[in-house]
């Protein structure tokens, strides 16, 4: 039997980077994945590789009716919601002096409050489907030590780590039977990576800092980071609520 056999899971920001991985990983080992982003056409694409194991949901993370009908249309077509893994995220590159309160306030706004009303409507959709489910927040390193010129993408990442605690013990609290941890990468090969070692205009030395602080050596991958959603939405992590997995290559080790 696969490891997440009947289950259903919903991926926020699914049309690329870790949440397209997560995606084809949990339909890999039996999922069904409702997958949504705001960026239907490459949503779409990943929805159509899963086959009929697959969604595509439009999905904006800040848009409370959006979500509304987003958990409406998987419990039409598939009866249930067992997973949600919310991975939706962006960041702005502007130390704390330069940074707008407008621009401050878009990446709570997708990284925090996105997050937050997932955990509330993914909470209610599994009540209502009878599941004992399984909250997947994508956090990041820079949600437990800060980052110069990364203050608001810190600021909203450290809120998903202890919301994520919080949403945890409230479940259990309830006798909800519903988890809720917290998945923490480093530097993992994806587009916001890619943008943050080219911001300062030498992306080569830029790359070459980043990799010094991996004690490992290597930038992750984003399948590092699905292989880790996989056990947290499968029953191997029972045990497991209002925990971090850090996956940094030994960085915040140090």
């Amino acid at each position: 039997m696969k490891r997440v056999e009947g289950k259903v899971a919903l991926v926020t920001g699914g049309a690329g980077g870790l949440g397209a991985a997560s995606a084809r990983m949990l339909a890999r080992e039996g999922a069904k994945v409702v997958v949504t982003d705001r960026r239907e056409a490459e949503g779409r694409a990943v929805a159509q590789e899963l086959g009929d194991a697959g969604l595509f949901v439009t999905l904006d993370v800040t848009q409370e009716a959006q979500w509304e009908n987003a958990m409406a249309r998987t419990l039409e077509k598939f009866g249930r919601l067992d997973v949600l893994v919310n991975n939706a995220g962006m960041g702005i590159v502007k130390d704390v002096e330069e940074m707008s309160l407008d621009e401050w306030r878009l990446v709570h706004a997708v990284n925090l409050d996105g997050v937050f009303l997932g955990c509330k409507h993914g909470i209610r959709a599994m009540k209502k489907s009878g599941a004992k489910g399984s909250i997947i927040n994508i956090s990041s390193i820079a949600g437990i030590v800060g980052v110069g010129q990364f203050p608001a993408y810190s600021s909203s990442k450290g809120g998903v780590r202890l919301l994520s605690k919080s949403v945890a013990l409230h479940c259990a609290a309830k006798g909800y039977g519903i988890r809720c941890n917290s998945v923490h990468p480093g530097y993992v090969e994806t587009a916001m990576v890619e943008a943050l070692s080219q911001a300062g205009g030498q992306a080569e030395k830029t790359r070459a800092r980043m990799l010094k602080g991996i004690p490992m050596g290597h930038f992750g991958e984003p399948d590092d980071v699905a292989n880790a959603v996989v056990y947290l939405a499968s029953d191997e992590s029972k045990l497991m609520t209002g925990a971090e997995m850090i996956l940094d290559g030994g960085a915040t080790a140090q």
